[in-house]
């Protein structure tokens, strides 16, 4: 997906901002893991595997935005105000926010169609931040949303069975797109970091179920790989989101799935004002699946 160069994030002149920090990563397991969400549990998720902290290489995105494309690396940082004063508010979501989502995505993107299906809040305080079905704090163990297996059975409640089969049959193409957002800025403290989707490996990917009252999920967390690489947004900004690509329909080499976890800056410092922010779920419909290499 070209980028358009009037929204990317830009800094010239700009120091880059590199650090090392433990990210969590899933250890190799001997059978499938799963974790019981908070819907479930009624407090925090049960998690039925184990994990481990290993520090890595976080390199600043800045100077890269305007060569990002979430066809390759699977992530692209944009400049992107929002009419929206008050993000917690659910009906100021639904007819401001998702408008401007939709404005969004089909201009940078050219998708056809645009269903926008959840938006997730997260902060660092130690209650979390306020959702319809409870609160929630920043995901620190590295995953993908989405798995080869759940991200056609997403699209499917987003579009429509029938609408999803007919589409792909006539040579279309779906993808699932996290638009990621600070709520207050700048963000110094849990920040996200990213994987470029084309350094990691398949076999890093482990199928993760995730396990709901009325339904059963299924997403990848990440086991390490030293050739994987990562990156971050120091001091981001309200003003800015970062378009993070969840699954893609087509599986011709592009990215498919983008690993990201949120991580404690190395001087952390926790009287700073806690990280919130806003992830919205999105799928983007193509009538023509364009080639990778466009």
């Amino acid at each position: 997906m070209a980028i358009n160069k009037t929204e990317a994030v830009t800094a010239d002149p700009y120091v880059a901002v590199d650090i090392q920090a433990p990210l969590i990563f899933m250890r190799p397991q001997d059978s499938k893991p799963y974790f019981k969400s908070a819907a479930l549990t009624g407090g925090a998720p049960e998690v039925h595997f184990s994990t481990q902290p290993i520090t890595v290489d976080i390199h600043d995105m800045r100077p890269l935005a305007a060569t990002l494309d979430i066809d390759r690396s699977g992530f692209e940082l944009l400049h992107h105000a929002s009419a929206v004063t008050d993000f917690y508010d659910d009906a100021v979501i639904k007819t401001l926010y998702e408008p401007e989502l939709v404005a969004l995505l089909r201009r940078h993107t050219g998708a056809e169609r645009v269903a926008i299906f959840d938006h997730t809040r997260r902060s660092d305080e130690l209650s979390g931040a306020q959702n319809p079905d409870g609160k929630r704090g920043p995901a620190a163990r590295i995953h993908a949303d989405y798995t080869s297996a759940s991200g056609p059975l997403r699209a499917a409640d987003a579009f429509g069975d029938d609408t999803v089969t007919k589409l792909l049959a006539a040579g279309g193409r779906i993808v699932q797109v996290n638009v990621w957002r600070p709520i207050t800025g700048p963000v110094q403290r849990s920040p996200l970091a990213l994987a470029r989707a084309d350094s990691v490996a398949a076999e890093s990917l482990i199928a993760t179920d995730h396990v709901f009252p009325d339904r059963v999920g299924e997403i990848y967390h990440l086991t390490f790989d030293p050739r994987q690489k990562w990156y971050w947004v120091p001091q981001m900004q309200p003003d800015e989101v970062i378009l993070i690509k969840g699954w893609d329909s087509v599986n011709d080499g592009r990215a498919r799935f983008t690993p990201h976890g949120a991580f404690a800056l190395p001087d952390q410092d926790l009287a700073n004002r806690p990280r919130e922010s806003i992830e919205s779920r999105c799928f983007l419909a193509f009538d023509a699946a364009l080639p990778a290499d466009r």
